[in-house]
């Protein structure tokens, strides 16, 4: 069996990254009109089937995660729109549509300020990790207060607030805590008790 040229491979990736950026702005407008905010979307491709896959959040200047109702509503208004897409090919599609969880690693400025108030863990691109509180975040990076381990069973040590630039940043990550968790109806990995996950079956 011949395997299948590299162009090919390449080309395929391409139309599916094309299709996803098509897709992101054709439903964008609709994630927009329910207040929530269109985090990804990706195509996957099985033959002639694809499967859709719609992140979306909150605001930046709201807290806690995307609610069950309401991942609910936007799956079926952009479900309406994709069956309404003047442009589509016709293949049939599964929609999945989800919101991150705390363990969403803090790639950009606005999932630092969806943070604030919450633990993290900053790797710097020079030093060594620091974990503390998210007390603030601009444009230009964030402020935390490390907490220091002293002994087991004892509270951590805090220290001085430190400021560091986002260009300054290697790597960020949500610390789950299970107290915060309990008070938001969150489960470890930051969403809803139940799967806040909806999907939708389109022949």
């Amino acid at each position: 069996m011949n395997k299948p040229d590299r162009p090919s491979a390449i080309s395929s990736a391409g139309a599916t990254t094309a299709e996803s950026a098509r897709l992101f702005d054709l439903l964008n407008p609709a994630v927009q009109a329910q207040r929530l905010y269109l985090e990804d979307v990706t195509v996957h491709l099985a033959g002639s089937h694809r499967t859709v896959s719609v992140v979306v959040d909150l605001p930046e200047d709201q807290s806690g995660s995307v609610a069950l109702d309401a991942i609910a509503d936007i799956s079926r208004e952009l479900s309406l729109v994709m069956d309404t897409d003047p442009h589509d090919d016709g293949r049939p599609y599964d929609l999945e549509v989800s919101s991150p969880g705390v363990g969403r690693p803090l790639t950009e400025p606005r999932h630092w300020r969806r943070a604030r108030g919450r633990m993290v863990t900053l790797t710097p691109v020079q030093g060594e990790k620091v974990t503390g509180r998210l007390l603030e975040v601009d444009d230009d990076g964030v402020t935390l207060r490390p907490e220091l381990t002293v002994k087991k069973g004892m509270k951590p040590k805090q220290v001085a607030p430190v400021q560091m630039g986002f260009e300054q940043i290697r790597h960020g990550s949500v610390e789950v805590e299970f107290s915060r968790l309990n008070e938001h109806g969150l489960d470890a990995d930051g969403e809803q008790a139940d799967d806040d996950t909806a999907e939708e079956e389109e022949s």
